[in-house]
């Protein structure tokens, strides 16, 4: 099987949809020889903040000289992205290669009564085969979606982390904050430490009573570990850090936006538990990876005049974070913005949160079924700005941004993750012709 052919299965099996349960995840593994209890496993949960505390982790573990793989999703432009090593994704072959192994074992598998497993759930176990396989040290697992019963939650990790607990993906994890909060607590098990950076009093009430009844050492990010903000610019920003043991001056993130110091934080405090647990890390390889970690489209700046910044604020809170960063960064520069979100999202009150501070709003439509009604997007920004143009491609968006703003301002292009992407392709080849 070619790599291509092995894009087309998986594609094909996207008419699965999103069938959440572990059943099929695990009659799977089993058949495979159940690889996922092979490794030792970080497994990171929560709403926002999942992929970058999951890059800065793996960043200090893999300074710290270990061999390290991460598995996250979606990915920006390349399927192999979501499969790294030491930061080095999968070979194309390589994926090729499991697909064709997994094949049989999922068509007997549905021979035998079970339902076929979702995309998702082969990609997972796909992951598990790979670094099985190739025999990591640790692997970082990003949680899908949810936490309870999102696939990789067949895992029995060294800890788990959840980052935040905020309103997202409200028709498949519930209503309230608290139904969410329940569905990403899910990944809590018995005598595993959990680190949280969740402030919300509610959600922390959840994931303390889970706690309780588990057996679980709790780490609150802000309480039992702090940080303070230190100077910053477009290059990135020092913090410093109290934790458990360690405490740290003046630590390089070369990341945008406060809101990845507390990311820092929460990836700082699970290392500090890892290292309760053997797991040999130095200051100095500490500070080397921090001070390495790249994760694209949060907050990433691309040169150029003018300059443009991509940053999949595709909710609520990744709205707010956005607006608090253009603010704190470019607070003398007009704004025009670049605006694509999925018909399911809070995209009132994200908008709401962008617009005003926007001199033009571009809306473009994301390359998705969940898609929505863009054009009442539009009408809603309409509300706080006059200057709203509607461009359905997402290149001619971009292009006519890119025209439209002066060399002293901003191009900010934001919302979904699949048309971040898709715009970031289209700047970094605008800005590669220059």
């Amino acid at each position: 099987m070619l790599y291509e052919e092995a894009m087309e299965y998986l594609q094909n099996l996207t008419k699965f949809g999103m069938n959440f349960g572990l059943v099929r995840i695990s009659e799977l593994l089993r058949r495979l020889g159940e690889p996922h209890r092979k490794i030792n496993v970080i497994h990171v949960g929560g709403t926002n903040g999942k992929g970058s505390t999951t890059a800065i982790l793996a960043s200090v573990l893999q300074s710290s000289g270990y061999r390290v793989g991460t598995f996250t999703s979606p990915h920006l432009h390349s399927y192999t992205e979501r499969f790294r090593i030491n930061n080095a994704e999968i070979d194309p072959n390589q994926v090729a290669k499991l697909i064709t192994y997994l094949r049989p074992h999922i068509e007997t598998m549905v021979q035998d009564g079970f339902e076929h497993p979702t995309e998702f759930e082969v990609s997972t176990a796909l992951a598990f085969c790979y670094f099985a396989e190739e025999a990591v040290d640790y692997l970082v697992l990003e949680v899908g979606l949810g936490g309870a019963i999102d696939s990789t939650n067949v895992v029995h990790p060294l800890l788990s982390v959840i980052t935040n607990v905020t309103m997202d993906h409200m028709d498949y994890l519930g209503g309230t904050v608290s139904d969410i909060a329940r569905v990403k607590a899910g990944i809590i098990k018995p005598g595993v430490p959990v680190v949280t950076a969740s402030d919300n009093p509610e959600v922390l009430a959840i994931i303390q009573e889970i706690c309780r009844e588990k057996g679980c050492t709790l780490i609150q990010v802000g309480r039992d570990v702090t940080w303070e903000y230190g100077e910053h610019s477009l290059r990135g920003q020092y913090f410093d850090y109290q934790g458990l043991k360690w405490h740290f001056m003046e630590l390089w993130l070369p990341l945008l936006g406060q809101h990845q110091v507390v990311n820092a934080s929460t990836a700082l405090a699970a290392l500090e538990l890892l290292a309760g647990l053997g797991v040999h890390i130095e200051e100095s390889a500490l500070r080397d990876g921090l001070s390495k970690t790249v994760w694209p489209a949060r907050l990433e700046l691309l040169g150029g005049k003018p300059p443009v910044l991509i940053d999949g604020a595709h909710n609520y809170e990744g709205a707010r974070s956005l607006r608090l960063a253009l603010d704190t960064y470019f607070p003398e520069r007009e704004i025009v913005m670049i605006l694509g979100m999925l018909g399911d999202k809070e995209r009132a009150r994200v908008v709401a949160e962008l617009a005003p501070r926007a001199r033009k709003v571009i809306i473009t439509k994301p390359n998705s079924p969940r898609a929505g009604d863009w054009q009442q997007l539009a009408a809603q920004a309409r509300e706080y700005i006059s200057d709203v143009d509607v461009v359905e491609s997402i290149a001619d968006a971009v292009l006519s941004g890119m025209k439209q703003a002066g060399v002293d301002d901003l191009v900010c292009i934001t919302g979904s993750l699949y048309m971040v992407a898709e715009a970031r392709e289209v700047v970094r080849g605008l800005f590669n012709k220059k």
